[in-house]
Order: structure tokens, then sequence, then C-alpha cells
């Protein structure tokens, strides 16, 4: 998304969905604590992402963007999501370090004021697509009658380039089209490469 973002000057609205927020009522058995664990340290992300919102906001619109790659680089490419989960300060504070912003932001992770507003965030991200699913949910045109939003696409590697715009025309296509769900579980290993 931030590939295609940078060709074609897209406005993109970061919204917030957390995974602990949709799981808090899982009793299934692959849902172990250190599953609920690893989904607490990305909503103590999501409140800073917040705070990030509330205190940038309009003098820098790509904060929270810059906030969600540096986190997400650092969870699902480098690996780093033990060091998260037994850390989650520290960790969290040593990205907003590397983002360039204010390492006293770490604060908010603990505060709970923020949940109101990422669970109302989460609560309008399903209102979009559904009950049961997970991140990332994409919304195209939001507030047109021709708004869709859809779970995914979850891809093993992300294209670059002409690739990357390719992609993401065929996503919005379906998605303001009105397909309902394109799925399969059967894919490659993700690839962060």
């Amino acid at each position: 998304m931030v590939d295609v973002q940078q060709q074609r000057s897209y406005t993109v609205d970061w919204r917030f969905i957390s995974l602990w927020i949709l799981n808090e009522e899982n009793t299934q058995e692959w849902y172990t604590p250190e599953y609920r664990a690893g989904h607490y340290v990305g909503h103590r992300a999501l409140r800073i992402a917040d705070e990030i919102r509330l205190t940038m906001g309009d003098a820098d619109a790509d904060a929270v963007g810059r906030w969600y790659t540096v986190l997400g680089e650092a969870l699902h490419r480098d690996r780093r999501r033990e060091e998260a989960r037994e850390s989650s300060i520290e960790f969290l504070t040593m990205l907003l370090a590397e983002a360039g912003f204010d390492e006293a932001l770490v604060s908010a992770a603990d505060d709970e004021s923020h949940d109101a507003y990422i669970r109302a965030e989460t609560e309008l991200a399903l209102s979009r697509t559904g009950p049961d699913v997970g991140t990332p949910i994409l919304s195209f045109r939001p507030g047109t009658e021709r708004e869709g939003s859809f779970f995914g696409p979850v891809i093993s590697k992300a294209p670059t380039g002409v690739e990357a715009s390719e992609l993401w025309d065929a996503v919005e296509k379906l998605a303001t089209s009105g397909v309902a769900e394109l799925k399969r579980s059967n894919r490659a290993t993700p690839d962060f490469t």
C-alpha cells in the first residue's frame, strides 16, 4: 500500500483494528497465552498510534503510517515478536526512536483512555467487512455509494512498482464491485525480503 501510495499520491487514512479486542472472548485452544500476549503488544502499539494521531494529526498526516511501517517491519520482516512480547515497553521505545518519534510517546502504551477510540475503530472495521476477519482491512472510497472493504489481501510477498499497482487496482475493483468473498487457505510461506 505504501508503494502504491507513493506512486499515485493517494491519501491514506490509517485506522485502527485491535486483534486483542477482537479476541477478548476467545477461549479456543489455539489462542494460547503467548498468542494473547502478542496481541496485547499490538494493542499497546495502537494506543501509541492513537497518541500520534492526536498529537501530530494534520501537521503530519503520514505519522501514523510511519509508525505502522516501522512496527510491521520489526514484527514481520525482522521477526522480532519474541523480543516484543518479552520487553514490550523497551521494544516499543526502541521503535519510536528508530522511526524518529519522541520516545516519550511510549507512555501512551499503558494509557487506557485510548481504548474507547480503538474499540470504536475496531467496530467500524467489522461493520464494513462483517465478523470473523483479522487485519488488514482495506476500505476503498469510504463515504461514497461505491465504498467497499475487504479483509486482506494477505499475500506471501509484497509486490513493488507496477506489480503493486496492478494488485491494488485488482483488489479495489473487487472491493467496489459487490464481490463478497474470495478466499483460499493454501498459500506460500511469507517472504519478507
